[in-house]
C-alpha cells in the first residue's frame, strides 16, 4: 500500500509544482502555439527525463550533489543566460509582420533533444526535489527501496507531464482565441521569460541561489 502512496505522492507533488509559471512549460506553451502540439509533447517528454534523472540523482547521492557547489553556480548563471535568450527571441518573433516560432525554441534539435537540454541546464528543480525526498525520507513515506524509488519517479514524470499539458493545451487554445494577434502572446511571454531572469538574478546576487536553497532545505529537514 505504502508503494501505491508514494507513486501519487510524487505524481501530486510533481503535478502542482509544475503548476506556476517556469521557464520549461512557458517554453513548452510557446512551441505548441508556434510549432504544433506534438513537438511541444516531445520538449516536454525530454524535459521531464531529465528531471526524473536529477531526482533520482538526489535520492541516492544527496550529499554528492551539495559539494557540487562550482557545477550549481555555473548552472544557476547560464540559466540566466538561457532565459534572457528566451526573452529576446520572444520579443524578435514578436516583432515579425508574419507568424513565426521562437528562433531558439526552432533550432534544429530534435525537440527531445532540445528539452532535455534545457531542462539539464535549469538547477530551479534541484533544490524542489532535495527538500521534497528529505521531507517524504525523515516522514517514513519514502523508505530506501529500489521500488519504491522507481515508483516514485513514474509518478514524478507522469504528474510534470500532466501540468505541462495545461500550458500545452491552454497555449493552443489561446492561440485560436486570438489567432490574428499572436504578437501580443509572445511580447506576454517575452515578459515572462524577462521577470524569470531577473528573479534568478536577483536570487544569485542575495545568496538565494541554488546551492542555498539546498542548504537551506537540508537544515528545515534536519531540524
Amino acid at each position: 500500500m505504502n508503494i501505491v502512496r508514494i507513486f501519487f505522492v510524487g505524481m501530486l507533488v510533481s503535478f502542482l509544482g509544475s503548476l506556476p509559471l517556469g521557464t520549461l512549460n512557458i517554453a513548452a506553451m510557446q512551441i505548441a502555439i508556434g510549432q504544433g502540439v506534438q513537438s511541444a509533447m516531445l520538449f516536454s517528454l525530454g524535459s521531464l527525463l531529465a528531471e526524473m534523472i536529477f531526482v533520482r540523482i538526489s535520492l541516492v547521492a544527496m550529499d554528492w550533489v551539495r559539494k557540487q557547489r562550482t557545477l550549481l553556480k555555473l548552472l544557476d548563471w547560464l540559466t540566466v543566460l538561457v532565459v534572457v535568450a528566451l526573452a529576446f527571441s520572444s520579443f524578435y518573433t514578436a516583432m515579425q509582420t508574419k507568424p513565426a516560432p521562437n528562433p531558439v525554441l526552432a533550432v534544429a534539435l530534435p525537440k527531445l533533444v532540445l528539452g532535455f537540454m534545457m531542462s539539464a541546464l535549469n538547477p530551479v528543480q534541484i533544490p524542489f526535489w532535495f527538500g521534497w525526498s528529505a521531507v517524504l525520507f525523515s516522514r517514513k513515506i519514502l523508505v530506501p527501496d529500489a521500488r519504491q524509488y522507481y515508483l516514485y519517479i513514474a509518478g514524478i514524470g507522469i504528474g510534470t507531464f500532466m501540468g505541462n499539458c495545461i500550458f500545452i493545451f491552454g497555449g493552443q487554445f489561446v492561440a485560436h482565441r486570438i489567432e490574428n494577434n499572436q504578437q501580443m502572446v509572445n511580447w506576454i511571454i517575452g515578459g515572462v521569460f524577462i521577470f524569470t531572469a531577473i528573479l534568478q538574478l536577483y536570487k544569485i546576487l542575495r545568496n538565494k541561489d541554488t546551492l542555498h536553497q539546498i542548504e537551506e532545505k537540508v537544515t528545515n529537514t534536519s531540524n
